[in-house]
């Protein structure tokens, strides 16, 4: 892969990241998937997006597919 591509989608993937981060919360299946961790107790809670974190790889991973073709 030539430098250009690699800059290329280092910088689609920090947009799509940013996009993520800024309206990632108005999104309303975000971080309710089914697989996703949260435990609550009195004192602490704990939250692990496991099912947001894989849909959120295969996305990425299919994108890189697309775009290396």
């Amino acid at each position: 892969m030539h430098p250009g591509k690699t800059l290329i989608a280092l910088g689609v993937i920090l947009i799509l990241a940013g996009l993520l981060l800024t309206w990632g919360g108005k999104i309303p299946f975000i971080g309710r998937l089914p697989g996703d961790i949260r435990i609550a107790k009195e004192n602490f809670s704990i939250y692990f997006p496991l099912g947001t974190c894989i849909l959120i790889s295969v996305l990425v991973s299919l994108a890189l597919y697309f775009f290396r073709r």
